[in-house]
């Protein structure tokens, strides 16, 4: 799967964009990375966001006890890959129906701390367990909201074009077509919103620091990002807001 971000939509952290953007493409120019994957992925789905970006989607050579899901709600779209392992509890939770898969799970998590928000975005992921990744964008409020499990099982990556556009796939390859050495992998335990940035949902309290990563080369390639101990974040619990409200403009 994949999803790149117009930046005004979801700005790259600080660190993953590095100063040799020489391999780097404008992903988004012409469609250029997603007829790429197109042509990797005969028969993948293309979703356009308009200026926001774009999102695609493919079953193929894909990993059975880690599938891939797509699913949209009112103008949410989402792609799932894995498998969470409480399904039945966050169903109850969430007020959903048995056929309701992963994907949909997620949409609701999210469609609920939009409109609800009692509790912050950190709890709603780790309440998630399994092994799973997930890249969803609402297009009424042009939100993302990206996760990747605690212990990093789906393979994940992303990194910044060349126009400084956010690129995220389950493929390295795809993501370094697109972004060259700004390029690295999604942090495990992590989790993105568009206003929030990056953040850890095992240490939510906590900033998150850059190291840069280098390549076999000694050439500076991205980032990875850990847990600053030293450093604590300013409360992030949120008010209860009513239905009109939106908790990524909150968080």
């Amino acid at each position: 799967m994949l999803a790149v971000f117009n930046k005004s939509v979801a700005k790259s952290p600080d660190g993953l964009t590095v100063a040799d953007q020489s391999q780097a493409v404008s992903a988004l120019k012409d469609g250029f990375l997603a007829n790429h994957f197109g042509s990797v992925h005969p028969g993948s789905v293309t979703i356009n966001l308009g200026s926001s970006g774009v999102m695609a989607y493919s079953r193929e050579k894909q990993n059975p006890l880690l599938p891939r899901l797509f699913a949209v709600v009112d103008e949410i779209f989402c792609m799932f890959q894995g498998h969470i392992e409480n399904v039945a509890v966050l169903k109850q939770q969430y007020g959903l129906n048995k056929t309701a898969d992963e994907g949909i799970i997620v949409i609701e998590a999210y469609r609920t701390l939009r409109d609800r928000g009692p509790y912050p975005p950190d709890q709603v992921v780790r309440d998630i367990q399994g092994k799973f990744i997930f890249i969803l964008f609402d297009s009424s409020s042009k939100s993302t909201f990206i996760a990747s499990d605690a212990d990093g099982t789906v393979p994940f990556f992303w990194g910044t074009d060349v126009d400084g556009h956010l690129v995220l796939a389950d493929d390295e390859e795809t993501v370094k077509k697109g972004c060259g050495k700004s390029s690295a992998p999604f942090p495990k335990g992590c989790f993105f919103t568009s206003s929030g940035g990056l953040r850890s949902f095992e240490h939510p309290q906590n900033e998150l620091k850059a190291v840069p990563r280098v390549d076999g080369s000694g050439q500076a390639c991205g980032a990875t990002y850990c847990v600053d101990t030293e450093t604590k974040k300013e409360s992030t619990g949120m008010k209860k807001v009513d239905s009109a409200a939106n908790w990524s403009t909150n968080y």
